[in-house]
């Protein structure tokens, strides 16, 4: 027996074909979801597409990072450039706070909940606080594109610790530590 459609609930699109970038709450935030194809020999996820708008700055430094199970990095922002994470195998939460006196969302916080199948590409705009926790149950890899090389001798870097009371925001301590 075929269940009748017509008494079910259309759901709308949210976004429009070959449209993967959508604004978010926090000013200047972008996300990008980038094509995942698989088959039974694997998988091959697209990091980086020029022609896309997400990339409209380039691509001038790539650099990829781990997170141990259950561990938290972070607070850091920059004042220069944008960060665009990209989740490669794991499970992420990434938390920004706008600080930006300019801002219209400034003293907003925003959790994303990143994997390398769903949500997988960020852009954080300079002056966007920002921290992730590993949520899975093995090594978090990402990547980072930011818009400009890093600067071993002078880091466009400013850190705070990950419980800083600057920023309202607590990762629980069970989440932190594994518990």
């Amino acid at each position: 027996m075929a269940i009748d459609t017509d008494t079910a609930e259309h759901v709308p699109g949210t976004v429009r074909p070959n449209e993967r970038v959508q604004r978010v709450q926090i000013d200047g935030v972008v996300l990008n979801q980038t094509a995942v194809i698989g088959d039974d020999r694997g998988v091959i996820l697209e990091l980086i597409d020029l022609r896309q708008d997400y990339w409209k700055d380039g691509a001038p430094y790539l650099y990829m990072g781990t997170c141990r199970p259950g561990r938290a990095k972070g607070w850091g922002m920059h004042k220069l450039h944008k960060d665009r994470y990209m989740v490669l195998s794991g499970e992420m939460l990434l938390v920004l706070y706008d600080d930006r006196d300019e801002s219209p969302t400034k003293g907003v916080v925003q959790e994303f909940f990143m994997t390398r199948d769903g949500l997988n590409q960020l852009s954080i705009p300079a002056g966007v606080w920002h921290a992730h926790l590993n949520l899975g149950q093995t090594d978090l890899i990402f990547a980072n594109a930011p818009t400009q090389p890093f600067e071993h001798g002078q880091p466009d870097k400013w850190r705070l610790p990950i419980d800083t009371d600057q920023i309202p925001y607590s990762f629980d301590k069970t989440q932190l530590l594994g518990w």
